[in-house]
């Protein structure tokens, strides 16, 4: 990416996986939200990493998201500790999974602290941590980004209510699933709970709903983006951060966050997180080319193209 384009900064985990499919299993899997976010916003824009890491975090990674171009100046190693570690089992249909263990490790006291370089980036995306911390990274921003994007999860829903709300009003984009929208609004229709949500500040809302797609609402308008059949899914893990990640890093190309350039994004997103499962952790992702990107966002836009009729 060229140095003059805008920059997406993300803060969140950076992770090692055991990852268990009814197919296969890989012990040491390189994951975390902010890892697989990186990995897919850089072939879209440049792209700025805030997290921590133990001392045992393979070095492989870190090669890896730097032969992205991805600047870590962001991310901490703390050798006084051992990564966050998560082991998960997917049931045979992929759609859901059983955690089986998790070590935070040096996550845990996990204080993001932006470099100074960093905290005029135009784009930010807060990816799944304390909404305490979300707060505080946007307190340490010198300037408003251009758009502020927002993912969360039920356990802050359930114990960090107020705080979540509150950084919610901050943003302008919020991405979650399906439930957890409805458990944030208490509404079991997505129409209704999207319009409590947006209630709450933010212009737009992404709704995940996995193999189903994604749902955008902007202004008055829905827009949902399809899921692309696959004969072969490796390993659902960090889906929804590629989703993430290729959604800002269109939007961080400097276009402008209207409801047709929010459509495009989210289809961008939707081919990143296609190519995220690929495979395991971002196998499938890390070698990937503009031309095969485009291809399969083609193919995507495929799907749904049908022309007007009118019936006499």
């Amino acid at each position: 990416m060229s140095d003059s384009q805008p920059s997406v900064l993300v803060v969140g985990s950076v992770a090692v996986d055991w990852v268990i499919t009814p197919r296969a299993e890989r012990e040491e899997s390189i994951g975390g939200a902010a890892t697989f976010f990186s990995m897919s916003a850089s072939y879209l824009s440049n792209v700025r990493l805030v997290g921590v890491v133990g001392d045992d975090f393979p070095k492989q990674g870190i090669e890896d998201l730097g032969a992205r171009g991805v600047d870590l100046d962001g991310l901490e190693v703390n050798p006084e500790g051992k990564t966050f570690r998560w082991k998960g089992k997917y049931h045979e249909n992929m759609n859901s999974r059983d955690t089986l263990d998790t070590q935070l490790g040096v996550f845990e006291a996990f204080d993001p602290k932006l470099p100074e370089h960093y905290r005029n980036t135009e784009y930010l995306f807060l990816a799944n941590i304390v909404p305490a911390l979300q707060l505080k990274v946007l307190e340490q921003m010198q300037t408003r980004p251009k758009l502020v994007g927002l993912d969360s999860m039920n356990l802050w829903i359930d114990i960090a209510r107020d705080d979540l709300v509150k950084v919610i009003s901050k943003v302008d984009v919020l991405t979650i699933n399906e439930e957890e929208a409805m458990q944030l609004t208490g509404e079991h229709n997505l129409v209704k709970a999207a319009k409590a949500i947006r209630g709450m500040g933010p212009h737009s809302l992404v709704i995940k709903r996995g193999e189903y797609g994604a749902l955008l609402f902007h202004d008055e308008e829905i827009f949902s983006a399809p899921a692309l059949p696959l004969e072969d899914v490796v390993d659902p893990t960090g889906a929804g951060d590629s989703f993430a990640g290729g959604f800002m890093g269109y939007l961080a190309r400097g276009v402008e966050p209207t409801g047709e350039n929010l459509r495009t994004a989210m289809i961008y997103g939707s081919v990143l997180a296609s190519y995220n499962v690929e495979g395991f952790s971002y196998d499938t992702m890390k070698n990937l080319s503009i031309e095969k990107i485009q291809s399969r966002f083609d193919r995507f836009s495929r799907l749904t193209d049908f022309s007007k009729a009118a019936l006499d």
